[in-house]
């Protein structure tokens, strides 16, 4: 590959040629290299539709030429420079049609990470259905907290370090390795290209509905992702997850399992939890992480038996790396308490992380009323595939608001989620559950019902609408009204 390529394409630092130019710049990833790549002294630009602060504004910060719109005009003339398309970038966009007519160079995103930072590091790749995002800051911080300049690239804000990817000096790299297909002319899972020494699979279900028709899809794209590990590297599985196990089956590279099973190579026991954190024992040592629940409580075990195989001593896991673990934006984050009500923050858009985090909520606030607050926006759970699954899943909650489905129109109603089915089930169990359209009618309606001590919980992939302010307001509305 690189014979095929201008020498300039992997030359980078400081006095050297070349160019890089993004197409959807300001997504987290993208704009997060462009900084490392700025970082490491190439000339960098980019340009997308929405291009606004924080992002727009780090960005210039680090001397990154932005353009708002994708206008063919804006794009660099110059010969030695290679465009990064983004995931979201697809045909018809008219910088995209200028750089085929033209038959300029471009990459993905991650062929840049391969190409330019992962071909001479120790490369941790964190993969599975749920969990990713929290096992790899976890992981990441486990080796800087014990010394190491490491850097990574995570699909999240790792409270620890405050931005998603940084460019350490040290020989190890940590990646959110996401199975959701590359751009618009390589539909492989990103994480297939990552050059992997160590795979963690946490779990692996069926999600990505728009790329992957099946879990059989799925199951096929994690196999090639364990066929890549080299014979010197390993695959560390979750020993109680069958679709992680059955990945794993025919792998020429080492496989430890790690769970609660009494099948597992690492086994986990004597788990207990408090409001504040989990315990638990693995590896002839107690730990505790101060995260509740044992979704927190199997990330974490993944975390530190990767940290182990990477040289990390169990003394400063235990006495450094846990305890100060700050956790992840939107992963459980309580946002704010207002009037005695508490607003938790989640990603969870797939039935079983809200389930999980459901069961965490319940441990950290125990003896209080929890409210889940859903939004079907993922390209998943906008389907009908999750429509008996989600309310089971919702049945952790003592309440439940509903949005209608995000971007609805671009379905047919035959394969659309149908929320009003949800409320309806969720009613038949003897559950509080509503539907209102949209964000602004959950937050008026929650208001007339939430009361000193419950907690409301933001389930999204998205921004929802700025559902937490309006909760903020329409509480303070109500509490106005009370008070006249």
């Amino acid at each position: 590959m690189q014979a095929s390529v201008p020498d300039w394409l992997f030359g980078g630092g400081k006095g050297k040629r070349g160019r890089y130019y993004f197409l959807g710049i300001c997504g987290t990833a993208m704009g997060a290299v462009a900084a490392m790549l700025r970082e490491e002294g190439w000339e960098v630009g980019g340009s997308d539709q929405n291009v606004y602060p924080p992002l727009s504004t780090f960005l210039a910060s680090r001397g990154i030429a932005l353009h708002e719109g994708y206008r063919p005009e804006t794009l660099p003339d110059d010969p030695e420079t290679t465009f990064v398309v983004g995931n979201a970038i697809q045909r018809g966009n008219p910088q995209l049609e200028a750089v085929l007519e033209q038959k300029r160079l471009y990459l993905s995103l991650p062929e840049v990470l391969k190409f330019i930072f992962l071909r001479k590091s120790r490369n941790f790749v964190v993969a599975g259905t749920h969990g990713k995002t929290t096992t790899a800051s976890l992981l990441a911080w486990l080796f800087a907290a014990s010394g190491e300049d490491i850097s990574f690239l995570i699909g999240g804000l790792p409270g620890n370090f405050g931005a998603g990817a940084h460019c350490g000096r040290g020989n190890i790299w940590v990646l959110e390795g996401d199975e959701y297909d590359t751009a618009f002319f390589d539909k492989r899972s990103k994480f297939l290209h990552y050059l992997p020494e160590i795979v963690l699979i946490n779990n692996v279900e069926f999600d990505h509905a728009d790329i992957f028709p099946d879990l059989a899809a799925i199951l096929l794209s994690f196999r090639r992702l364990v066929h890549l590990v080299p014979r010197n590297g390993r695959v560390i599985v979750n020993a109680d997850d069958p679709n992680s196990l059955a990945v794993c089956e025919g792998s020429l590279a080492p496989v430890t399992s790690v769970g609660f099973g009494k099948d597992a190579e690492i086994p986990v026991r004597n788990v207990h939890y408090t409001e504040e954190s989990s315990e638990f024992e693995m590896l002839g040592r107690r730990l505790r992480i101060p995260l509740v629940g044992e979704l927190y409580v199997r990330d974490a075990a993944m975390a530190v038996a990767a940290a182990v195989h990477g040289g990390v001593s169990l003394d400063s896991i235990i006495e450094e790396g846990l305890p100060r673990f700050l956790g992840v934006r939107r992963r459980g984050e309580v946002r704010s308490e207002l009037e005695g009500i508490t607003i938790v923050d989640d990603f969870g858009h797939h039935p079983t992380a809200i389930r999980e985090t459901l069961r965490s909520v319940r441990l950290r606030f125990p003896h209080r009323r929890i409210w889940a607050l859903f939004e079907p926006r993922s390209n998943t759970t906008r389907r009908a595939v999750f429509q008996r699954a989600l309310p089971e899943a919702l049945q952790g909650a003592d309440g439940v608001f509903i949005a209608d489905v995000a971007r609805k129109d671009q379905l047919p109603a035959a394969d659309r989620l149908d929320p009003q089915r949800i409320i309806e089930a969720l009613r038949e169990q003897g559950k509080l559950a509503f539907f209102e359209p949209d964000a602004s009618a959950i937050a008026t309606h929650m208001a007339t019902l939430a009361q000193r001590g419950d907690v409301l919980v933001v389930f999204s992939n998205g921004g929802f609408d700025g559902i937490h302010e309006k909760l903020a307001a329409a509480l303070q509305t109500g509490r106005d009204k009370m008070t006249q």
